[in-house]
């Protein structure tokens, strides 16, 4: 017979970055997996961690993310991690080497990990290679998604 689940808290599914959907325009996304020690998994595990201010850069022809807050493990001893250390990005190398050369080609764009999830007992960042938004875009998209709630508030009237 085998035991029944807690129903106490619920699962946590994953993290996400809500800065980069308004900050930044998506171009093209990457499932990359992340290397990580035990308890930087076990914070994660519990919802313990943030990417809103994250970004990552190709440095030796790999990739690293870079201001991703991982809290420490609550219950870790003396090799618990660092909660800003910069943590290595495992990509294939066609994707690396496609994420590097629009990096060096320019117009403003940058690797910003759009969330952070459990894929089976993995933990993978989806990251996107993104082109800064400037004020005015914001205020278009503003506009759009204003128009849009009128749009389907006018459709759910004449119902």
């Amino acid at each position: 017979m085998a035991a029944s689940k807690a129903s106490g808290a619920p699962r946590f599914t994953e993290i996400r970055n809500a800065k980069a959907l308004r900050d930044y325009s998506v171009d093209e996304r990457f499932e990359a997996g992340i290397q990580l020690r035990g308890t930087e998994v076990k914070s994660i595990r519990a919802g313990r961690a943030q990417i809103s201010d994250a970004f990552a850069r190709v440095e030796k022809g790999e990739l690293w993310l870079h201001n991703a807050h991982i809290e420490q493990y609550a219950f870790g001893n003396i090799h618990n991690h660092e909660a800003k250390r910069i943590r290595k990005l495992l990509l294939h190398r066609r994707q690396l080497e496609r994420i590097r050369v629009a990096l060096e080609t320019g117009g403003g764009r940058a690797v910003v990990p759009l969330r952070m999830y459990f894929k089976d007992a993995l933990v993978k960042v989806e990251v996107a290679l993104c082109t800064g938004k400037k004020q005015f875009d914001r205020r278009e998209d503003l506009r759009a998604r204003a128009h849009q709630r009128e749009v389907e508030a006018a459709l759910k009237r004449r119902r």
